[in-house]
């Protein structure tokens, strides 16, 4: 008769997921191993952004490989190739749909660009290995030369276009020199036929190119032709929006995800106000802010406190068993502090297998450094510190290059910052901030990424300026302006795409969503629960919850996981 004892472990063992295939067991695994190395190969060579051909290449391995996936019998795959199978598909209709944006957005400045073509071809026929004419070429290079100075005048006059296009010129411009001088210094001083030729109408085209872009960010954008920190961006418009939001399997209109991050940011304010009470402030919680913005270490003490930071999160996760942190995972991170220059654009901390750390150097000015210590003070960072490292960022990347690595190429920030987005709302509910001060720091940050959802999609919707947004950080978060336009410069400058600032609070409620689902139902442990979404490496999180929860799939799978109650 069985036992209390294996009663218990016989309910244990029922309440435990099934355990997952191994990844080799998936037959999509190969199918996108060699896509993976097709994709490197043929983006090396065709890599220029601004060119047609490179957007037929890339389309036509993209289709090619879409193909092939569509011929191999769903059905008959296992669990974890279904899902392989649904995360390519899903992966290479993005990147086709992508092409086709780009080449949309690319029309819209040809007019302002009519030479680039001929700059793109002088490349690509060098790479092609084709015969060069040192003759031909320098006439070539003279008459694009003379032709930019003719444009240069029209500008703003017959060459008219929003200053959101004049800046994707500018940009472009900057591209192309960059493909000149590629183009160039592959022949220069080992033909000495070329130099003789080329040598002369390349520096005449080079200062042309430098003048043309100038000439574009001042009559068409409205900056000085030096200022490398104004901050511009381009708005891609509901329509890309969508279709960015259906890749990463979010069911929901740009709208509505705007009515979420008001709903998250109500919540916010009133426990803001709490513990502005509790620090004798009453309702007024920018005061509050205030203070603990003034609560920062001194000048060379800061990589003791992310340390001690550092130490303290893991000590929590452990002792509540929340998740399993390697050995090594814990000894292999370390620390950097960030330039001042690279502070313009990342006014806080950065991560991943290190921490880089903001705080202010000595060539700062004053007012440069009051704002760098009050934005990176010990509360602000507390938070700042589990979001980079453990369990953030730096675990995240420790499991995934030991876990389905191949799954990389399906890299989504929704789970990438929704991951350590979510620790910050769990370590709330775990009791992790416990004095008023402590509170204010994680509320700050929980505050900030909601307002990131705000200003982000109505800046794409054509809704708000970067100016506006910049104010909304100041009047609605607390930032300092510096650190404002700061954040706001790193979300419209190119470097992220335009939904990686909504996908730290969204891709944080969807992981939150799940947890409930699994966890909170007592069919996971919190333990089991993080391992798994782990292990199970990078991808929408739609498709983290069919695995855990062994979601029937099929060839056409769509989002339609309404997490947000």
């Amino acid at each position: 008769m069985p036992t209390l004892l294996s009663l218990a472990l016989i309910a244990q063992v029922l309440a435990t997921p099934a355990p997952q295939r191994p990844a080799e067991d998936s037959e999509i695994r190969t199918v996108i191993e060699r896509f993976r190395a097709d994709d490197d190969n043929v983006g090396r060579i065709y890599s220029l952004q601004l060119s047609a051909r490179r957007r037929e290449r890339m389309s036509s391995l993209y289709r090619d490989t879409l193909e092939r996936l569509k011929a191999r019998n769903f059905a008959q795959l296992s669990f974890d190739g279904q899902v392989d199978y649904v995360l390519l598909r899903n992966d290479l209709q993005r990147r086709l749909r992508r092409l086709e944006l780009q080449g949309k957005d690319q029309a819209k400045v040809a007019h302002l660009i009519p030479f680039a073509s001929r700059i793109t071809d002088l490349e690509e026929a060098r790479r092609r290995m084709e015969p060069l004419d040192a003759q031909k070429a320098a006439t070539e290079i003279d008459a694009l030369a003379k032709q930019l100075k003719e444009l240069r005048p029209k500008l703003g006059d017959s060459l008219k276009a929003t200053k959101f296009e004049g800046n994707q010129a500018a940009l472009a411009v900057r591209s192309l020199r960059d493909s000149l001088r590629q183009w160039y210094g592959f022949y220069n001083g080992y033909d000495p036929l070329f130099t003789w030729w080329v040598a002369e109408p390349y520096k005449a085209l080079d200062q042309e190119l430098v003048a043309y872009a100038g000439a574009l960010k001042e009559k068409l954008v409205g900056v000085r032709a030096d200022d490398e920190n104004a901050i511009v961006g381009n708005p891609i418009g509901r329509e890309a929006l969508l279709a960015d939001l259906q890749f990463a399997m979010i069911p929901y209109t740009p709208e509505e995800l705007i009515g979420i991050a008001e709903r998250e940011y109500a919540w916010c304010e009133a426990e803001m106000k709490k513990a502005s009470r509790a620090l004798g402030f009453g309702d007024d919680w920018k005061k509050a802010l205030e203070h603990v913005k003034d609560l920062h270490v001194q000048p060379g003490q800061q990589p003791a406190l992310i340390r001690e930071l550092a130490l303290e999160a893991v000590d929590f996760v452990e002792k509540r068993d929340l998740l399993t942190i390697p050995p090594l995972a814990k000894e292999t991170w370390k620390m950097e502090m960030m330039s001042p220059e690279r502070q313009l654009i990342a006014p806080f901390f950065l991560g991943g297998d290190d921490i880089i750390v903001s705080f202010p150097t000595s060539t700062m000015t004053h007012d440069q450094k009051r704002m760098s210590m009050r934005g990176n003070n010990r509360y602000f960072s507390r938070a700042t510190v589990h979001h980079e490292l453990i369990p953030g960022h730096h675990l995240q990347g420790h499991v995934n290059e030991r876990n389905k690595p191949y799954r990389q190429l399906f890299y989504t920030p929704f789970w990438i910052e929704g991951w350590a987005l979510y620790w910050e709302m769990l370590l709330w509910d775990q009791g992790f901030n416990r004095t008023p001060e402590e509170k204010i720091g994680a509320l700050f940050w929980r505050m900030h990424r909601c307002v990131r959802i705000i200003f982000s999609l109505e800046f794409h919707l054509g809704k708000l300026t970067p100016e506006q947004s910049v104010d909304m950080l100041v009047n609605r978060v607390g930032h300092e302006r510096a650190n404002a336009e700061g954040e706001v410069r790193r979300s419209f400058n190119g470097m992220y795409e335009p939904l990686y600032q909504a996908a730290y609070m969204l891709g944080g409620l969807q992981i939150r969503a799940l947890h409930g689902e699994l966890v909170g139902t007592k069919k996971m442990t919190n333990r089991q629960f993080h391992d798994a979404i782990l292990q199970e490496n990078t991808m929408p999180i739609e498709m983290v919850r069919a695995i855990l929860t062994r979601q029937k799939l099929s060839p056409d799978f769509a989002t339609r996981w309404r997490f947000a109650g």
